[in-house]
Formats: C-alpha cells, sequence, structure tokens
C-alpha cells in the first residue's frame, strides 16, 4: 500500500494534473485537423487540402513533440493512484470498463464512419488511402486501430505494470529495491537534468531505426497489434515514470519551480528540432543522428514545461476546466471521422487555410461539445468513461477535492 505521506499532498494539485490529461486529448483534435493542410511533397492523410500552410505544419510538429508522452506520464500516475485505491482486483475491472470497453465497441463503429469518407476522399484529387498503410482486411497482426491505439496501447501498458509490481514486489518484500528507485528518481527529479537524463532511452532507439522520420517522432503504433519498440520506450517509459512519480508526489513541485526555463529550452529544442527534420534528402547519417539528439530532449523538456505550467497557474479548481477535463474522453473517441469529413469537404474550395481550419474546428467542437452534454454526460456512456455525474452544478463542489481516475 502507499504511504500515508505520499498521498497527502495529493488533493491540491491533481486539478491541474487533470486538466494536462484532457488537455493532451484536445490538442490531439486540433493535431489532426492540421494534417490535410500539412506542406509535405508526400501525402500522409487521406486527402490533401489545396492550401496547405507552413504555420500548421509547425503546430503540427510542435503539439505533436510532447502530446502523447505527457498522456501517457498522467495516466501512469493516475494508474497506480487508483491501483491503491481500488485494489488490483478493482483495478482491473475498472480498468476493463474505462479503457477495454470503449475500444471494443468503438472501434467498429468508428471504423466503419470512416471508411465511407476515404472512399469519398478517393474521388478528389490528392486523396483516398494513405498510401504504404495495410489494405483492409488487414493480414494480422497488421490492424488499422486508427487514433484509438492510444486505448489498446494503455491496456497493454496496465497489464505490464502489474505484471512487473507483482514480481517486484515477491523479489523485494523488504522494500529495499523499491527505496533505491524511490532515491534515484527523486536525485534525477532535483537535476536540471531531468529531461535529457528520461530523453536518453528513446534517442537511442529512435537513432538506431533506419526508418525513423524526424517530422513524424515517435513512431505511433496504430497500424498493427504488436506495439513498435519506440512506442514502448517513448510511451511505455512515460507512463512508468508516471507510476513511479506518484510514488513520491512532492517531487512534481520541482516541475512547477521550473516551468519557465522548460518552456524556454522546449521552443529552442523543438526549433532545432523542426529544423533538422526538414533537411531534404538525401539527409546523412549525421542530420539524422543530430535530428534524435535535438528531439528526444524536446520530448521530456517540452512534457515537463507543459505540466510545471499547469501546477503553477491551473491547480485550483476550476468548474469549466472540470468539465472539459470530463469532456476531453468522448470528444477524442469520437472527433476523427468528424474532422476528416469536413476535411474532405472544404479540400477543394478557393477558400484560405486559416478559415477552412477555423470552419472546421469551429464546426467539430460544439457539435462534439453538444453530443457530450446531452447525450454521454448523465447516461449510462458517461458512466462508463468518467464515472457517474450527478445533474446539479454543485455536484462540481462534491469532487473538487477528488482525483479523477
Amino acid at each position: 500500500m502507499a504511504r500515508a505521506d505520499e498521498i497527502a499532498p495529493a488533493p491540491e494539485r491533481l486539478h491541474a494534473l487533470d486538466a494536462v490529461r484532457g488537455y493532451a486529448l484536445l490538442l490531439g483534435i486540433v493535431l489532426h485537423a492540421t494534417m490535410s493542410f500539412l506542406p509535405s511533397p508526400f501525402r500522409i492523410w487521406i486527402i490533401q487540402d489545396t492550401h496547405p500552410s507552413i504555420t500548421l505544419g509547425i503546430l503540427f510538429f510542435a503539439i505533436h513533440v510532447f502530446r502523447m508522452t505527457t498522456f501517457f506520464l498522467i495516466a501512469g500516475f493516475f494508474a497506480r493512484m487508483s491501483f491503491h485505491r481500488r485494489g488490483a482486483q478493482g483495478f482491473i475491472k475498472d480498468r476493463l470498463l474505462r479503457i477495454a470497453l470503449p475500444l471494443l465497441i468503438g472501434w467498429p463503429i468508428l471504423f466503419g464512419v470512416m471508411r465511407p469518407i476515404v472512399f469519398w476522399a478517393a474521388g478528389l484529387p490528392n486523396g483516398g488511402p494513405i498510401p504504404g498503410r495495410p489494405i483492409w482486411p488487414p493480414v494480422l497482426p497488421q490492424f488499422p486501430l486508427t487514433h484509438l491505439w492510444f486505448l489498446y496501447a494503455l491496456l497493454e501498458f496496465y497489464a505490464a505494470a502489474l505484471m512487473l509490481r507483482s514480481g517486484i514486489v515477491w523479489l523485494d518484500p523488504n522494500g529495499r529495491l523499491r527505496a533505491g528507485i524511490d532515491r534515484l528518481i527523486a536525485l534525477m527529479m532535483r537535476s536540471r537534468l531531468a529531461p535529457a537524463i528520461l530523453a536518453v532511452p528513446v534517442g537511442v532507439v529512435m537513432s538506431l531505426d533506419p526508418k525513423w522520420i524526424g517530422f513524424l517522432g515517435v513512431l505511433t503504433p496504430d497500424q498493427s497489434l504488436i506495439t513498435n519498440l519506440q512506442a514502448w520506450v517513448g510511451f511505455g517509459g512515460a507512463f512508468a515514470f508516471g507510476w513511479l512519480l506518484h510514488r513520491q508526489i512532492d517531487l512534481i513541485r520541482i516541475l512547477e519551480r521550473r516551468w519557465l526555463l522548460n518552456l524556454v529550452l522546449a521552443i529552442i529544442l523543438i526549433t532545432a528540432s523542426l529544423g533538422l527534420s526538414i533537411v531534404p534528402p538525401p539527409r546523412p547519417d549525421v542530420v539524422k543522428l543530430a535530428g534524435a539528439i535535438a528531439y528526444a530532449p524536446a520530448i521530456w523538456t517540452t512534457t515537463f514545461a507543459m505540466i510545471g505550467l499547469a501546477l503553477r497557474f491551473l491547480s485550483g479548481f476550476s468548474a469549466s476546466r472540470r468539465y472539459l477535463a470530463d469532456a476531453s474522453y468522448w470528444l477524442y473517441l469520437i472527433h476523427l471521422p468528424i474532422l476528416m469529413a469536413l476535411q474532405v469537404a472544404v479540400s477543394q474550395l478557393d477558400w484560405p487555410w486559416p478559415i477552412k481550419f477555423a470552419g472546421i474546428l469551429g464546426l467539430a467542437l460544439p457539435l462534439m461539445l453538444a453530443s457530450y452534454h446531452l447525450l454521454v454526460r448523465f447516461s449510462f456512456i458517461g458512466m462508463v468513461l468518467n464515472g457517474r455525474r450527478l445533474r446539479r452544478e454543485r455536484s462540481y463542489a462534491a469532487v473538487a477535492g477528488s482525483a479523477a481516475t
């Protein structure tokens, strides 16, 4: 069980971490909205808009650097909290309900809706199935998990965490090994080199992968049931670090104190990574290595900066932030076919890209928020995704000091 001194500081700070997790999902919606506008010589989305944008390309790159690493770090943090609140059986039941069930039910529905949108795009210039992606039906283990790959990865990380924890508890009945790991984590967190240290594993994996593309960062496992090594090291490592960080919650205050330093370094590293990623082919090996050396610490520095910013400015309870954090899961689950349809619809219009991009988000977000409030928030679906919600506004006060799981 977690020691009492480990969880005492939690209530005043969890609002910020819950907001970070929710905003990471919402940023994913913005990221996917940019993809039809990317100024790429080759198509990486179902449609390539007639008005590409360098600005949106930079926005895509910046969001993609840190978004999923941040999400999985917070997921690991909350996973350990939930495990010690519910126990092993309760934790497994809860994760199956909130993660596995949405994956099993949501995937066929969403994929079934996206297929005709892809066929629609195929009838337009620069549209159709993404080149290089496996055809349907896939040959296992290839499988189009689409944007729901994060649920599949979470289930893998939960299983790995439970097995590792059971093995460590069995091998370390006196807790000496765990105490030693805690000391190492604390020592690293107190060092300003923490982002660089955490960046080493994923940097090595990216630099050794001959197919690594600097602009796309950590390779997301969205097309296979076998999660790739980059994702295990990059995202699984973030999940594990979040799990270990929860053992010493007070360490997150270091991120709050260093938010400005990490933000400045993040901007510098992202800029360097972007410059190295767009070097035209043939790319010398030294450029690829330099790109990995810049990109890996950019991931962790930006992740620390975003969490530090939230801890500094978003630690207090806010009904609107809590609402968005609750809604973010549903919005992320359903957003992709809606965005895809709007992207295809405007792709051939002779409008400036700012109008198209704003129109896509301006239509999609209110529609998705309305579906959440009217169909999900107080329904069985909302109970599965977020737990039961009371209809009265005073319900926010009842949860102000509790952690979202």
